[in-house]
């Protein structure tokens, strides 16, 4: 028995051992400790989203296509935000701070648009179809034309449609008209550069169709036949 009667522990630890377990425990709390730090990171950017609203809409138009119409939201007169309208006129905005904001719309050939909004946290104000932007006469294209018989005479009473013709292939239809008893029609459009088909149908008559490019504010004519079924 050693000096002052104890009795050695013979399972006494290694020096080594317990530093290696200490350290061990060290890394892992650390690692313990970023990990819960980072949790928190969802939780603040939910946080975040819950803090901004937003604006949308659809906007309607006079004349033309209601896609691409510039929106630009606006805090005094800082520029905030901006989007543009989709095939259909709608847009959507998000990530704003709750506030009042101006909201100006903007497309060639079209009057400029303005309205203000209130926007609350959390939640999207929407407009609807609230939003028209009328024609501006100043600045407009006109496709206008003519439907005669083969004889030259006027063709008064005849379908007129009119397709816009996208860049993929695809059409879609825009508007139609009959013929007055001259024989006429007219459709107006934004000026911006677009292909467009001009369609007249009749009872007892061929299809007839005239393809048109517009390139600015002016006035395209056209002229179409319809010539009896064989």
């Amino acid at each position: 028995m050693p000096p002052g009667g104890r009795k050695k522990d013979s399972k006494a630890m290694p020096r080594t051992e317990i530093f290696f377990r200490t350290d061990l425990l060290a890394r892992l709390a650390l690692a313990l400790l970023l990990l819960a730090s980072a949790l928190p990171a969802p939780a603040q950017k939910g946080a975040q989203k819950a803090e901004t609203g937003g604006v949308r809409g659809r906007v309607k138009v006079g004349a033309g296509n209601p896609e691409g119409i510039a929106v630009s939201v606006r805090e005094g007169d800082r520029e905030v935000k901006a989007a543009r309208t989709n095939a259909k006129g709608e847009f959507e905005v998000g990530g704003l701070a709750p506030g009042r904001y101006g909201l100006t719309f903007r497309k060639a050939g079209l009057q400029v648009g303005r309205m203000n909004v209130e926007v609350r946290a959390g939640k999207f104000v929407s407009l609807k179809d609230k939003l028209f932007l009328p024609v501006d006469e100043g600045a407009i294209a006109f496709i206008r034309g003519s439907v005669f018989t083969p004889a030259g005479a006027s063709y008064a009473g005849a379908r007129v449609e009119l397709e816009l013709l996208r860049e993929d292939g695809t059409s879609k239809k825009l508007d139609s008209r009959v013929t007055n008893s001259l024989g006429q029609f007219g459709f107006r459009l934004t000026p911006e550069p677009a292909r467009y088909r001009v369609t007249a149908r009749a009872d007892g008559a061929a299809t007839a169709t005239s393809e048109v490019t517009v390139d600015s504010a002016a006035i395209f004519r056209v002229a179409l036949t319809l010539a009896p079924r064989p």
